[in-house]
């Protein structure tokens, strides 16, 4: 037998196709959106007021069941549609928990 063909009787495959996707989004857990009370959301105003195109920014959002952490550069600021852009990453003003600057 060629070495070539030995090579493919150790190659690994799925027995079951998909299984590891499948179990991987059964273990998410979701949670549900906070509800920021009035003075957390004039200290978030505070925030967004110091938010400049081309300033790294770390935000805290809301997306798809789970909070996610976005580090990078503010890319775009969309007052009228209310969302802000980090790097490629388009974030509703709605969906924000928490704005950090680095040091």
């Amino acid at each position: 037998m060629p070495v070539s063909e030995r090579a493919k009787q150790f190659m690994p495959f799925a027995a079951l196709k998909g299984l590891p996707e499948a179990l991987a989004a059964r273990e998410k857990i979701t949670v549900e959106k906070i509800e920021l009370s009035p003075e957390r959301e004039e200290e978030l105003d505070r925030q967004m007021h110091l938010l400049e195109i081309g300033k790294i920014a770390t935000v805290i959002h809301y997306h798809k069941g789970e909070y996610i952490k976005t580090t990078g550069m503010v890319a775009r600021i969309e007052e009228t549609s209310r969302i802000l852009q980090i790097v490629n990453t388009r974030i509703s003003f709605e969906d924000i928990l928490e704005i950090h600057f680095p040091d």
